[in-house]
């Protein structure tokens, strides 16, 4: 109910991996189909990227602004970076305040003086303004840091590197918010590295009890985790997606003419092969450098006939083996008993 500086970088966090989950999930799986020339009808979803912009932005971001109150000469308190908010953000769509100079929350009886609201993808969260600028600054004195680095116990003397005076920096520490702005930045630079899975899970009730189910919290649930669009996103698209290559390479053996080999393009070779299993048109596209398949359905039946195929293939490889193996014992078996004849008959 009551949220501080802690919950708006929570919250801030939070608002960076909603936007690299609309980046993988939404915009660039329509991108993608635009980019390989696949037909496609674009599906609106909205995109939190200004609320993002709202709060690092270099210049207007809320971040920036508590930096420059915290660094800037003369008296600073909570109630100046709330005026500096109300100054810069009063036009802004996704931030409220009771002073701000959008007529339509002066009246806003539900808004006190000392705080300002802002309109995250998940809800409108309202902050308390008070202790934002203490504990931004985060500051540790630095003849207290030199003390606990001089202590004989180990751990502590681990925990305070900045107090070994051969590493006295004159220069003023940076701000807990601009610390934590750029680990979300090093975190989102390693997740666009990955190739991530994603699991949402819905609450169904406020008490974490069995048996109960709240209608009116799922779908609150369900709206601001952006599913709705997502499930518009796959619905229209496709479940499977993969380079001709590694397609024709994994399918080649259902058809005679790709089998063993195919000295053709990859593209022409998995035409081919599909027209060959008479999978269904509407089931698969062809794109610029992939195979496109909608259903799972069509993807478990190629894996299904692939499973088969390989059966049939070790039946015939041991089939072929075990003649080998009879053919040559009987070669030997020949050869033995011809000598043995000729010894017998020259005995004879």
């Amino acid at each position: 109910q009551d949220n501080s500086f802690e919950q708006f970088i929570i919250n801030y966090c939070n608002e960076k991996l909603q936007q690299i989950f609309i980046e993988l999930t939404l915009k660039e799986e329509q991108e993608e189909y635009i980019r390989e020339g696949i037909e496609w009808t674009h599906i609106e979803y909205f995109n939190n990227a200004i609320i993002c912009d709202l709060i690092e932005n270099n210049q207007t971001g809320i971040l920036a602004m508590l930096d420059e109150e915290c660094l800037r000469p003369g008296t600073v308190t909570d109630d100046t970076f709330l005026e500096k908010l109300n100054q810069v953000c009063a036009t802004h769509q996704h931030f409220e305040s009771r002073m701000s100079k959008c007529s339509r929350f002066l009246n806003d009886t539900s808004l006190p003086h000392s705080c300002f609201r802002i309109q995250h993808y998940a809800g409108k969260v309202m902050y308390q303004v008070e202790g934002f600028v203490d504990k931004n600054n985060d500051l540790l004195y630095r003849d207290l840091s030199q003390a606990m680095w001089k202590a004989n116990h180990s751990l502590i003397k681990a925990l305070f590197p900045e107090g070994n005076p051969a590493k006295i920096n004159l220069k003023r520490p940076p701000t807990a918010g601009s610390q934590f702005k750029a680990s979300v930045a090093t975190l989102m630079k390693n997740l666009q590295t990955k190739n991530p899975n994603y699991i949402r899970c819905i609450k169904p009730n406020d008490k974490k009890a069995a048996h109960i189910f709240n209608e009116a919290l799922v779908c609150h649930q369900i709206r601001y985790l952006g599913l709705l669009e997502n499930v518009r996103v796959r619905r229209a698209g496709y479940a499977f997606r993969q380079p001709y290559e590694p397609c024709l390479e994994r399918y080649k053996m259902l058809c005679k003419q790709t089998w063993p080999h195919w000295r053709g393009p990859a593209r022409a070779g998995v035409e081919v092969l599909f027209n060959e299993l008479r999978i269904p048109e509407e089931e698969f596209s062809f794109g610029r450098s992939k195979i496109f398949i909608r259903n799972p359905r069509t993807l478990f039946k190629l894996e299904d006939l692939r499973k088969q195929r390989l059966e049939d293939l070790a039946t015939l490889i041991g089939k072929i083996y075990r003649g080998w193996k009879c053919r040559t014992r009987f070669l030997l078996m020949k050869r033995c008993q011809i000598v043995i004849a000729s010894w017998y008959r020259r005995y004879t």
